[in-house]
């Protein structure tokens, strides 16, 4: 009997009615020949490090770096009843054999391997790998199982990337902490995520607005003079051209041609998910995530925009019944260029997003759907209609006038096929004033215009504008930038280019947000992305080494070469902690850090060893840079003897003064006394609080 493990109990149900397993029991389905179940995400997680070691509970300098020698796996008390029921059914005598039928990539693979691993299944695998959860793609993958082993480079690849990211957040995080006095989440992708929003908000308030003027003139079409820094010289122009006279001096027509777009990975349809609807990236990524779940369309988590050759007979009639399935559609006419959307090159674990046949079939499951669900669902079909169209081609024009002997220039488009962006204009239509439309429409040119002509009164009128500076990131446009990071850097030809994956980026964003690094702004539909100021202090204090999308983005391509076999696991591993050893050897505290952390606890003085704010907490009182670990007690043992603990206002003293009186002390005999408390070092060179009574 086969043991099919999918990601989720949705998937899991979609296979189990393929395949008749139709008995449910808690926690699986079972059938004659197949028993079905899930793992609900992550059963099987990395250890944290005081797993290793009682040590680590507390966050210590000295324990730095963290590095397992041998790593461990602990089960989440969230997930441990599902993880029993896996366990128990990879020991049942009847089952034989085990197919991985989870998300069919890197993270779905680590998912599995972990919970098979942990319950100590020793039974042979086979690997399901589909990209769409149609009946007919399930049984086609179930006819063409292959051999567990032909993904343990994947695997690999997927621990290398887990590992990677438990090592830099441990070390980089605790570091940090405890070198500013407060919690700073610091992660392999998250911070040159972190620094690429804050170099653009540092862009933006360093910008410095220029205002500039303008002379248009109106001859049947707007033309625009040069830019001139004062008002008065724009003005004299405006006297000289008003009610005169204007020679078309020039005609430039160039032909134009704009190709259709490709089809949605997963980072194009995010984008333009919060382009047009304001969705958030993970937003986009759950709606799709549960389209495809419902067998609508096609894997999410892709990085391609094309489809391969043994799909392009199918897609002519896929276009078609997509088209006559949208109201927007209707009447439009929907050529197919099929092999525009084909290369199996640019294809490597999944193929593009297209919405399935399935979707066509049942329109009773469209009216279940959420209205987030329904939108990107459309997006991805107006997307695969634009994709199979023909060219846009239109001329641009532009004319130069000759005005009082000054230049003015207009420039228009003159349309000869809208080709696909007759379904792209429908469909934005149909939305209304629902989405966000920042294309602006160049003007038609009139088309009997001759060089040499005169336009005999033209209308001259001044114009005010100021520069601008560069806009704040939005999450589309974010994820522009992480997809690009680093690419100048790298050869034409690297597979996977700038830093995080398609199917993580949108996690980066949403922790960046939850660790109180990153907010979101703005009142329309499409938020901006800005740096709290405890995320502009955290990326003024980085190295660049922790900083570099170039550094990040060789990871990610490294961890590609390992999924393909050709680097190795060790040596990327080795090479992170060689950087976090010498990243922790090297740190320092900055100076004046208090004044870009600050801290909410009242600072009682500045620490004697390296001039960091002293603050109290319930156990003492300690330097904010907890890399000095200065710090004095309040159990003291002489006070305590005494029945009294350390104070504040005593603290103060101590750091203004270097000593206190403690007053109200009490010896064994029951009689009062007072005794002076010099601080000074033990020969540890650990500060200490030494009672004089002369």
């Amino acid at each position: 009997m086969q043991l099919i493990i999918a990601e989720k109990p949705s998937v899991a149900r979609s296979i189990a009615d393929v395949l008749g397993a139709s008995d449910r029991h808690e926690g699986f389905l079972q059938g004659r020949n197949h028993i079905v179940t899930w793992c609900v995400g992550h059963l099987v997680e990395l250890a944290m490090p005081e797993a290793y070691d009682r040590k680590y509970e507390k966050w210590r300098y000295e324990d730095l770096p963290i590095f397992p020698e041998e790593w461990q796996f602990i089960v989440s008390e969230g997930t441990r009843k599902q993880f029993n029921v896996l366990k128990a059914l990879m020991h049942d005598s009847k089952v034989t054999e085990v197919v991985c039928a989870t998300d069919a990539g890197r993270e779905g693979e680590l998912i599995f391997r972990l919970a098979y691993q942990k319950a100590e299944c020793k039974l042979p695998v086979k690997r399901l790998w589909i990209s769409s959860m149609e009946p007919d793609a399930i049984r086609d993958g179930f006819a063409h199982l292959k051999d567990g082993k032909e993904y343990d480079d994947l695997y690999k690849a997927a621990l290398c990337r887990a590992c990677a990211d438990w090592l830099v957040g441990m070390n980089a995080t605790r570091l940090y902490s405890l070198l500013y006095g407060q919690t700073l989440h610091i992660g392999r992708v998250m911070t040159p995520t972190l620094a690429m929003i804050v170099d653009r908000e540092e862009s933006i308030q360093t910008f410095h607005p220029e205002q500039f003027f303008t002379v248009q003139l109106d001859a049947g079409f707007i033309a625009q003079s040069e830019r001139f820094k004062d008002r008065e010289t724009a003005e004299k122009l405006c006297s000289l051209c008003d009610r005169t006279a204007a020679i078309i001096q020039q005609i430039d027509r160039k032909s134009r041609s704009e190709q259709p777009p490709k089809l949605y990975d997963l980072t194009s349809l995010q984008r333009d998910a919060n382009k047009l609807l304001g969705f958030t990236a993970q937003q986009t990524l759950d709606y799709t995530q549960s389209l495809y779940e419902h067998q609508l369309v096609t894997y999410p988590r892709t990085d391609s925009n094309y489809l391969t050759h043994d799909m392009e007979n199918a897609i002519p009639g896929l276009v078609q019944k997509v088209a006559d399935s949208l109201p927007f559609a209707k009447g439009l006419e929907i050529p197919v260029q099929s092999a525009q959307m084909i290369n199996d090159k640019k294809v490597s674990d999944h193929h593009a997003i297209i919405p399935t046949a399935t979707m066509t079939k049942n329109p009773a499951v469209l009216t279940q759907l959420t209205t987030g669900e329904r939108d990107i669902l459309n997006l991805i079909c107006v997307r695969l209609l634009c994709a199979a169209g023909k060219p846009f081609l239109y001329d641009e024009t532009t004319v130069t006038l000759n005005c009082a002997g000054h230049i003015f220039t207009a420039k228009g488009k003159h349309i000869h096929q809208m080709g696909w962006k007759a379904q792209w204009y429908t469909f934005r239509g149909s939305l209304g004033g629902r989405t966000a439309d920042d294309e602006k429409a160049e003007p038609e040119m009139p088309a009997d215009l001759v060089e040499g002509a005169e336009i005999s009164s033209v209308k001259a009128s001044v114009h005010e504008g100021k520069t601008t500076p560069p806009a704040h990131f939005t999450e589309g446009t974010v994820l522009t930038a992480m997809e690009n990071a680093g690419s100048e850097d790298m050869p034409e030809d690297a597979e996977r280019k700038g830093i995080g994956t398609p199917a993580t980026r949108a996690a980066t964003l949403e922790k960046l947000i939850s660790t109180g690094l990153v907010e979101r702004k703005g009142s329309g539909k499409t938020k901006s992305l800005v740096p709290t100021d405890k995320g502009s202090a955290l990326a003024a204090v980085l190295p660049e080494q922790l900083m570099s999308p170039q550094m990040t983005a060789d990871w990610e391509q490294r961890l590609k070469r390992i999924e393909q076999g050709q680097d190795d696991p060790g040596d990327f591993i080795t090479d992170i902690e060689s950087m976090l050893t010498s990243l922790i050897e090297t740190a320092n505290r900055i100076p004046n850090a208090e004044e870009i952390f600050p801290s909410d606890k009242k600072v009682l003085g500045t620490c004697p060893e390296c001039g960091a704010p002293v603050t109290e907490n319930s156990k003492g009182f300690f330097c904010g840079n907890r890399v000095c670990g200065f710090a004095l007690w309040k159990n003291n043992a002489f006070l305590k003897s005494g029945g009294k603990t350390l104070t504040a206002d005593m603290v103060q003293d101590i750091l203004q003064n270097g000593y206190t009186v403690a007053k109200g002390l009490k010896s064994r005999n029951g009689k009062t006394y007072s005794a002076m408390l010099m601080l000074e070092q033990d020969d540890n060179n650990k500060p200490r609080l030494r009672a004089v009574f002369n």
